[in-house]
């Protein structure tokens, strides 16, 4: 038996189960409130998201696994496929590197900024301490010594980093302590790629044990698996493995960096920035391909001609057996022999609505990787305010993986140079390695990569010079987020120049007024 009610023009059914037959035949008075309540339960509905009925959802099967059941089995074709598009979809390579050029760029400077206050320090001995430590760093980061194989300095390992997160979904980096001539610091950077970070022997994946990596009871890393070589290596079959201790057993020095973007708890492994429109990049390229040879062809239309004469007209030769040859090409005219005929076709090339699809499906890719269809194909046509506001967009995501960046690559690497500086005596910090307080103070940073460059440069300084006025900003952090300089060394700069002006008789005093320029309006720029 089943009852159906109506309820805002949609039909639900309830039916009457054999458990409620037997309730009902003993119990009539509990049968009828069982009745009522499954009742109750149908008209409450749900999500229509959730319906397992919905025909729309019938061919949608899902997982309910944890992070790593999602993510582990399809990592390793993903990522090869990621790395093809960026080789060879012009579309995934563009996205990858506006990714990089804009977060990475030149790379992300140094500013060291340490906490005076509670190390006591004047102002004069900060801004001492500051500059020394700089000067320190950048001994290691400038040279190609800091890493292992002696191929990149520091800032070219950012962008290494960044840019195999981005393609691989994520990058290992060991830290090990190799002294060598020429070099005052022992501390290298060793590439790892994430293909090499595999269970020993590829054992099956368990709890404790997934992705190369085995975890502790808390989810934290302790050891990782890497195999010695390549497994793409050509020619190569004996396949070693090497454990890795995820932190030194006495120093509590971490041993590797893992870098990749967790967007779940429990997971071990990055998945490719390109990871949700890898179908749709590859789609567009073959409709592009196909578009492009479609045009080709239509652009070397070439004439038959049907003739009585015995001769072939438009032979280009003949064939070992004496039969004529044709070539098509542009422009070309081809004879048929005696009673042969042709039909032609007219291709439709160029595609009118080739364009309009293109630039429709690269507004959901452009939604996908947090870069606006503006910037992702360079293609400004609109307003300065429309422009302005897809630019400003994006650099929200560009200002977030910096901070990314900066946080789980840079400063764990500034920490391990500065913690050998100072137990080698080349910084002097006095309670530096027994204090993580005072060590916490002295490792205090900004890292400073290119600006965000302006699009309307005189329109941009007015808004930062009343951010300062205002007290909203600082000139510090203005100079740093207007073209990546360093207020501190400009003022320096300007001070000597100055002294310079004034001393050569350029100038009459010491002091210049600053000139306010006039105001300007951003949307007379669209006008």
């Amino acid at each position: 038996m089943k009852t159906s009610i109506n309820v805002a023009g949609k039909s639900i059914a309830v039916k009457e189960t054999l458990a409620d037959r037997i309730v009902n035949y003993f119990n009539p008075v509990r049968g009828r409130e069982r009745y009522q309540s499954r009742m109750m339960m149908a008209l409450a509905g749900g999500y229509a998201g959730g319906s397992r009925k919905n025909k729309a959802f019938k061919n949608w099967n899902v997982s309910g696994g944890d992070a790593d059941s999602d993510l582990l089995p399809d990592l390793a074709i993903m990522r090869e496929r990621s790395r093809d598009l960026a080789r060879n979809t012009p579309l995934a390579c563009g996205a990858i590197n506006t990714a990089v050029t804009n977060v990475v760029g030149t790379g992300l400077k140094l500013h060291a900024t340490i906490d005076a206050d509670y190390l006591g320090l004047s102002e004069d001995e900060k801004d001492a301490w500051e500059r020394n430590a700089e000067r320190e760093f950048n001994l290691w980061a400038d040279s190609q010594e800091c890493d292992s194989a002696r191929t990149l300095n520091f800032y070219g390992h950012q962008e290494l980093a960044f840019r195999s997160t981005l393609e691989n979904g994520d990058i290992f980096y060991a830290l090990p302590f190799i002294k060598r001539n020429g070099s005052p610091y022992g501390l290298k950077l060793q590439a790892i790629e994430a293909d090499r970070v595999t269970n020993e022997n590829f054992a099956r994946d368990t709890d404790k044990l997934a992705g190369g990596i085995e975890l502790d009871e808390y989810g934290a890393p302790t050891q990782y698996h890497f195999l010695q070589t390549h497994p793409g290596l050509m020619g190569k079959k004996n396949r070693k493995w090497k454990k890795v201790p995820a932190f030194g057993s006495k120093s509590g020095r971490r041993n590797i960096l893992h870098l990749f973007e967790q967007r779940r708890p429990g997971q071990r492994r990055g998945a490719p920035y390109l990871a949700p429109v890898i179908e749709s990049l590859k789609q567009i390229g073959r409709y592009t391909d196909a578009e492009l040879m479609a045009a080709v062809i239509s652009g070397m239309f070439t004439v038959f001609v049907k003739s009585d004469s015995e001769e072939p007209f438009g032979a280009t030769g003949t064939d070992e057996d004496g039969n004529p040859e044709y070539s098509m090409g542009n422009g070309a005219i081809v004879g048929l022999g005696q009673g042969d005929s042709i039909e032609t076709a007219n291709p439709g090339r160029p595609n009118t609505a080739f364009d309009p699809f293109v630039m429709a499906i690269l507004r959901q890719v452009g939604s996908a990787l947090e870069i606006p269809f503006e910037l992702l194909i360079k293609h400004f046509t609109a307003s300065y305010s429309a422009s302005r506001a897809a630019f400003m967009e994006a650099w929200k995501f560009f200002k977030k993986r910096r901070k990314w960046l900066s946080d789980y690559f840079c400063q764990p690497i500034y920490e391990a140079v500065l913690y050998e500086a100072v137990a080698a005596g080349r910084l002097y910090a006095p309670g530096f390695i027994e204090d993580a307080r005072v060590r916490k103070a002295y490792l205090g940073s900004m890292w400073i990569g290119p600006g965000k460059g302006q699009i309307q440069e005189k329109v941009e300084v007015q808004a930062a010079q009343l951010r300062v006025d205002g007290g909203f900003s600082s000139v510090a952090q203005e100079t740093a987020e207007m073209n990546g300089g360093d207020w501190s060394q400009n003022h320096r700069q300007r001070i000597k120049e100055h002294t310079a002006r004034v001393k050569a008789g350029l100038i009459e005093s010491n002091t210049e007024e600053p000139v306010k320029p006039p105001d300007t309006n951003p949307d007379d720029m669209d006008k």
